[in-house]
């Protein structure tokens, strides 16, 4: 049976747990840029874009090479989607090609599409309700600086989108607190937090939705943001920064209420001086640039997860 990651309620948290040991292991294997193995020899991983990407692009990129794969580059323009095939034959025809499909879109109901119909496993790089590698990316960092995941306070400030959703998912498995801050109106899925809250209460940990971005960073040992303006809601820049700036802005004067040793993460782009100032990112306490480094690292744990024998 292929195994599909769209979302982190695909993977169990013993799951998550042992990807994120493996990243930590094969981050130091390989200690040069350059280093390659032999652990996905002759595969070959098709990328998807319908969207702009850089970590994602080169993070897979890179693994696959150094995992001694091949990965292809496949954006929206080169291929027939843009002259009106369906996803779903798309999807036949790439599973004839290709080992695995890694796709970055803009309606997630393409990558549950490319899901259905591809015979081979499909990754979810980025859509518009998920972002699983990306917060694997964030727990790997924030283990490295933390040396624990469970009983970690994690406050989420902004956009209640695709990066706060697994964001959701991702803590309440692992027993982690998670406060979540949005405008009204724009809080992550009630359906989402419904599971996460059920998965809070088995792992013994607890879960906050609030409009106030103070509420949720009191006592916080990581303070994460993502951009106020998505991938694709271009068009809703002035409504949104009237409604998210600068009370939903990550600052010095927020970051008073939490732990002294927090640290702050951001999936980058990052828009300094909306959803964070340059003095929190290029601060003592951004990890954002580890945070970017482990996107190699967790996808490399992940491809071998699926692809190696």
């Amino acid at each position: 049976m292929k195994e599909d990651i769209l979302s982190l309620q695909d993977l169990r948290s013993d799951q998550i747990l042992a990807l994120l040991d493996h990243a930590s292991s094969l981050k130091n294997q390989f200690t040069t840029v350059g280093a390659n193995s032999k652990y996905l020899n002759g595969k070959i991983l098709g990328m998807i874009f319908q969207k702009p990407s850089t970590r994602t692009r080169i993070s897979f990129e890179t693994a696959m090479l150094q995992l001694g794969g091949h990965a292809i580059n496949l954006s929206f323009s080169d291929l027939q989607l843009s002259r009106g095939e369906s996803v779903e034959d798309t999807a036949r025809t790439i599973s004839l090609y290709v080992d695995m499909i890694m796709a970055r879109v803009y309606d997630h109901k393409d990558i549950e599409k490319l899901s259905e119909y591809s015979t081979i496993p499909v990754i979810n790089g980025l859509s518009d309700l998920f972002h699983p590698c990306q917060i694997l990316a964030d727990l790997l960092t924030i283990h490295e600086y933390k040396k624990k995941l469970k009983g970690i306070n994690l406050a989420f400030i902004g956009d209640g989108n695709n990066v706060c959703n697994d964001l959701l998912l991702g803590c309440s498995k692992l027993g982690m607190n998670i406060r979540v801050s949005t405008p009204i109106g724009f809080e992550p899925m009630d359906w989402v937090v419904d599971i996460a809250r059920t998965s809070s209460r088995k792992n013994e940990s607890t879960l906050l939705i609030t409009s106030d971005p103070t509420e949720a960073v009191i006592d916080a040992d990581v303070i994460v943001t993502d951009t106020h303006i998505s991938i694709g809601k271009e068009t809703e820049l002035d409504s949104r920064e009237k409604i998210f700036f600068p009370k939903y802005q990550v600052n010095d004067d927020l970051i008073k209420y939490a732990k002294k040793d927090f640290i702050f993460l951001h999936c980058l782009p990052a828009k300094r001086g909306k959803e964070v100032t340059s003095q929190i990112i290029d601060g003592p306490h951004s990890a954002i640039w580890s945070e970017a480094e482990n996107r190699l690292h967790v996808q490399k744990a992940l491809l071998i997860k699926i692809l190696g024998d």
